[in-house]
């Protein structure tokens, strides 16, 4: 028996699969889809097997569902498939404006940013921090919200501390959910945000969840607001930094507009 021709071709191959699994496992991590994975390799390693072995009917059998397993994959891990496509594009698209962003910009002046709608987010959360009230707002960016502000109730106001703590107070029926920050005005209230499928915190509650997942899969920029103990925190770009001091609040948040792909 010769020796087994390997070259860098061979190599790449390797790595190429090994990455693919690495990211596929890190986005399905803390669901199910990890133990069904490791069920499908086993029925298509046994396969192998039996072929190797010449067992011509339990062969066209694991042949079979493996054939139709195909489909079922995609039935079965649509949300995932949806999820990762949503995140290489979101991904794509930061590096994509960072990109033109950094060589429109070569030589050229700093632009003005307006960032007086923050004023009134800013004074409503540290309020609400105080008392304890929860809270969940999402500043669009780039990436459009429409979906996620048809899934709530339509407001289309000016932004106000006074309406903000009035939409999160707990009595108000718009309290649960989102809201939903676009073009410096509240564009809705109870929004429903994707909850994060990977593996957080057990001291984090459905806002802290909820705000993760819509920043995996968005450049938006979500502030919560614990009822629990009052603390503040941003998410952004999957990433979410808690305890932020009101005081820096403000800060947080425009650091996060003026840089690209951070």
């Amino acid at each position: 028996m010769g020796f087994i021709d390997f070259t860098l071709w061979d190599l790449l191959d390797i790595v190429s699969v090994a990455l693919i699994m690495y990211y596929v496992y890190k986005l399905t991590r803390g669901t199910q889809a990890p133990n069904i994975i490791t069920g499908i390799l086993v029925i298509y390693l046994l396969w192998i097997l039996v072929q190797a072995l010449n067992m011509e009917m339990l062969s066209a059998i694991l042949g079979q569902i493996i054939g139709v397993g195909v489909i079922a994959l995609i039935i079965v891990f649509q949300p995932e498939i949806r999820r990762f496509l949503q995140v290489i594009g979101n991904r794509s698209r930061q590096r994509q404006h960072s990109f033109i962003g950094k060589l429109f910009d070569m030589g050229g002046e700093d632009k003005e940013l307006d960032v007086s709608f923050l004023a009134p987010i800013v004074k409503a959360c540290t309020d609400m921090s105080h008392s304890k009230t929860g809270a969940l707002i999402v500043i669009q960016r780039e990436t459009d919200l429409a979906n996620t502000i048809e899934s709530g109730v339509t407001v289309d106001a000016v932004i106000s501390s006074a309406l903000l703590k009035n939409i999160f107070f707990k009595n108000s029926p718009l309290h649960d959910g989102a809201v939903v920050i676009k073009e410096s005005r509240i564009a809705a209230a109870k929004c429903v945000l994707p909850s994060t499928q990977s593996e957080v915190p057990v001291s984090f509650g459905m806002r802290h969840r909820a705000a993760l997942g819509i920043s995996e899969l968005t450049d938006a920029i979500i502030v919560v607001v614990s009822e629990e103990t009052g603390a503040i925190s941003v998410a952004h770009n999957g990433n979410i930094n808690c305890g932020i001091t009101p005081s820096s609040l403000q800060e947080e948040i425009m650091a996060l507009m003026i840089t690209p792909g951070r």
